[in-house]
């Protein structure tokens, strides 16, 4: 009979000056490869779980998401569709997008609960800490796309050049340009969480995110040009701006809450 696969793992050594609790305590579990497979399938199972029942409530709540998106996008008559299944269809996407938004807690959650074994006592008690604040700044970024971005775009677009243009866009394309304002802001906005966790390790110290302020300026406009669906500046600028904020938020936070140890990078 085969012997299952043992996975390495190295204990960390304690440094001279370093904190107590980055000594010997820092002991790392081993696992066969079957138990990591077992233990990925059980956390699968328990997030298929957590959106399953997060989706029942989001499908009480997709109408009035719905209906928002409709004044917003000042379709008055209804949303124009293309297909018959569409008028389902777009109920129970808006539904799924809302179940995963609800159970993104428990998403992040297993995923570091999966990575856990492999990390030290210092670099759990940092991810765990950030659980919290990565739920709040995803729905601040998704609401910011929702209330803000998508609506002040939508308004834009509709007004551009009225006299050669009929207003009166397609369900299925208004409740995309929706989704992915409010997707991809809600993943942008976890921006000060990923430089905290980033000073918190040592991997880069706030003087070294301030050094390369300019850089981020250049990735962030790149980053909003993406996640922005139309190619126009005002659109942009709506992105691009609160991205900009948040990295000096960032900075502020990193310096102020972090506690890097002796090792910490320039």
């Amino acid at each position: 009979m085969a012997r299952a696969l043992k996975l390495p793992s190295i204990p960390r050594l304690p440094k001279r000056g370093s904190e107590p609790d980055e000594s010997f305590e820092d002991v790392f579990e081993e696992m066969t490869l079957q138990e990591h497979l077992e233990e990925l399938r059980d956390r699968i199972m328990r997030t298929c779980i957590a959106v399953g029942l997060a989706f029942v409530a989001a499908l009480f709540l997709a109408k009035p998401m719905l209906v928002r998106i409709k004044e917003q996008a000042n379709a008055t008559g209804g949303f124009d569709i293309q297909k018959p299944t569409d008028t389902i269809g777009l109920w129970v996407k808006v539904a799924l997008y809302i179940a995963i938004g609800i159970a993104l807690p428990v998403i992040v959650w297993q995923l570091i609960g999966f990575l856990s074994p492999g990390l030290t006592r210092r670099e759990k008690r940092v991810l765990f800490s950030s659980l919290p604040f990565i739920s709040l700044l995803f729905v601040a970024g998704a609401a910011y796309g929702f209330f803000v971005a998508a609506p002040k775009a939508l308004q834009f677009l509709s007004n551009f050049m009225p006299e050669l243009y009929e207003w009166s866009p397609e369900g299925p394309e208004v409740l995309s340009f929706f989704l992915t304002l409010m997707i991809g802001l809600g993943l942008a906005f976890q921006m000060p969480v990923v430089m905290f966790v980033l000073a918190s390790l040592n991997l880069v110290s706030p003087k070294r995110m301030r050094a390369y302020r300019k850089y981020a300026v250049m990735v962030l406009l790149f980053v909003a040009a993406i996640i922005t669906p139309s190619t126009d500046p005002v659109n942009m600028a709506l992105v691009a701006i609160p991205l900009l904020a948040l990295y000096e938020f960032g900075i502020i936070v990193s310096q102020l809450f972090a506690r890097p140890t002796a090792t910490t990078s320039a």
